[in-house]
């Protein structure tokens, strides 16, 4: 079979895009080096009026490194890192690479219940964490199996320490730049454990290796065939802690010797500022961020010409977003797709070439895709038909930490089975039809109901609850649950939202809470959520119908 029958998607790269690519036996640490061999006094970090250089960033990853060294961390421990964005966490992320540790990604939203699952799965012996967290740390750190916690602050220190936690940038002071020289087979030794939730609500972490995450850097930056090395400027509001900030923001301007422009959030006025003075040529994000800038009153009054490529993912990107994006900045914004189980990133639309309507794009370099039958997975399907996309190829992880029963389900002679209902059509164009059964994407960020609805069915005054994803103009879809309460008993839908913020990150609580006196039901008792999806879908049109 000829290779354009096997990968018809080739025919559709742009000329400079290549179909394969070398591999360095490398680690993102080892990427930072040659970067500040290259271009040693090129700013790698700009945040908050501080600038860093690549020599000064190598020499702070080697201090730190020497500094987890002498704690007792060595190759194979895992090493917490809790922080929204900053230059103390790409140095703290590089550090425990170099030592041979493992980084474990902890969302800084999190609340002790979710923190200390990780931690103890995880089994980390260390976290680095921004200091204001450290009350959630503090309380629940005698049933993990943490050992040192080191802190940091962004500013004016929080206060919030004591004699059981370390200051992080007085070890940065008191240690040499002389990291431990560590024998690291970046095939098959650990990077990244990046937990993601599973359609049941079991969080799992992924093991990402050192080549899972350099491949998937350097195959985006083959995407994105005008960059050039040592000269790009990255807008990285990202959050690092996700894997695809990790990716499209961090480790893509650190593998390109990019300057860095780092923002803990997004933060409508300041991103815009910043991109007024300080000029990116690159801003990856989320398709609630583009839609924020499009319509932002005064944006006449910022220039955006600077931007010339922008890649959205973690949720479809609408056609007209797109479109009116591109026109304020006279740049390119194309939509991709990835799952934490790849690095993240397999599919994107091609920058200058065709793009279709409601389409992830095309699988980037060295990426396998196929479309298999959804009872047996094992019939590959042809063009157009619906299945279950699975994906191959140097991005796709190790397998879940401990958990061999879900790695064999999920990774198959290679292949990672996405769980994604999905279709290709002719030219090798890929769609999704359908996420993860019930997952719901909130403003880009993955929301399982299974874990929502854990915490609502503890509530005393719940009898029966359910989740699901409804559409909002603004986050894309908004958690919204079905209650049935207890006979006898009353309660508010404040109640229970603020009962399940008290549990659970925020962006993961209920916005909306209906209350009902049954749900709808299959005739052997399972919830049927597909009807509550159905009904909001039926009545978000009506309402856009009533509103034209």
């Amino acid at each position: 079979m000829s290779e354009n029958k096997e990968r018809p998607w080739l025919r559709y790269y742009e000329p400079e895009v290549p179909a394969a690519l070398e591999y360095p036996r490398a680690t993102m640490p080892d990427l930072v080096e040659k970067a500040a061999v290259d271009f040693p006094e090129r700013n790698a970090i700009v945040f908050a009026g501080v600038e860093i250089t690549y020599r000064m960033l190598v020499g702070m990853m080697h201090k730190f490194a020497a500094a987890l060294h002498g704690l007792g961390v060595r190759k194979g421990d895992r090493v917490a890192l809790m922080s929204p964005n900053s230059p103390h966490y790409a140095v703290a992320y590089l550090a425990a690479q170099k030592t041979g540790a493992v980084v474990v990604q902890v969302n800084p939203m999190y609340v002790e219940r979710e923190l200390e699952h990780i931690l103890n799965d995880a089994g980390c012996r260390v976290i680095i964490a921004y200091d204001a967290l450290y009350p959630r740390i503090k309380s629940i750190r005698e049933s993990t199996p943490l050992e040192h916690v080191l802190l940091f602050s962004l500013g004016k220190p929080a206060g919030t320490a004591d004699d059981c936690a370390l200051p992080a940038e007085q070890l940065l002071e008191q240690n040499p730049p002389a990291p431990p020289a560590v024998d690291i087979d970046p095939v098959e030794d650990l990077a990244v454990l990046q937990y993601t939730g599973g359609t049941t609500g079991v969080s799992k972490g992924a093991m990402l290796t050192h080549r899972n995450i350099v491949a998937n850097a350097l195959q985006v930056v083959s995407w994105f065939t005008g960059c050039r090395y040592g000269q790009e400027r990255v807008l990285s509001v990202l959050p690092f802690f996700h894997v695809y900030g990790m990716t499209v923001a961090m480790n893509f301007a650190l593998t390109i010797a990019a300057t860095q422009i780092i923002l803990p959030r997004f933060e409508i006025n300041q991103v815009l500022e910043t991109i007024n003075t300080h000029r990116p040529t690159l801003f990856p994000g989320v398709p609630t961020m583009y839609v924020a800038i499009n319509n932002y009153p005064e944006i006449g009054r910022y220039d955006l010409r600077s931007i010339n490529y922008c890649i959205s993912g973690s949720a479809p990107l609408p056609v007209d977003v797109a479109e009116k994006f591109e026109q304020l900045t006279g740049g390119y914004l194309v939509e991709g797709y990835g799952l934490t189980e790849t690095s993240p990133v397999t599919h994107c639309n091609p920058l200058k070439g065709r793009r279709k309507v409601g389409s992830i794009g095309l699988p980037v370099p060295d990426t396998l895709c196929k479309i298999v039958d959804l009872e047996t997975g094992e019939q590959e399907l042809p063009p157009g038909e619906v299945g279950e996309l699975c994906i191959n190829g140097p991005q796709v992880m190790k397998g879940y930490w401990n958990m061999p029963e879900e790695t064999a389900c999920s990774l198959r002679d290679g292949w990672v089975y996405t769980g994604d209902v999905a279709k290709m059509d002719e030219d090798g164009y890929f769609y999704i039809v359908e996420r993860k059964k019930d997952m719901i994407i909130a403003g880009g960020y993955n929301i399982y109901p299974r874990e929502v609805e854990e915490v609502l069915f503890e509530h005393p005054k719940v009898m029966e609850a359910v989740v699901a994803g409804v559409p909002d103009r603004y986050r894309g879809e908004t958690v919204k649950a079905y209650v049935v309460l207890k006979k006898g008993q009353t309660a508010c839908e404040e109640e229970l939202i603020q009962y399940c913020r008290g549990r659970l990150a925020a962006y993961k609580a209920p916005r909306q809470v209906e209350f009902r006196d049954s749900l709808p039901k299959t005739i052997v008792g399972k919830v049927l959520r597909r009807y509550l999806r159905d009904e909001e879908a039926a009545a978000a049109r009506q309402d856009d119908g009533e509103n034209k």
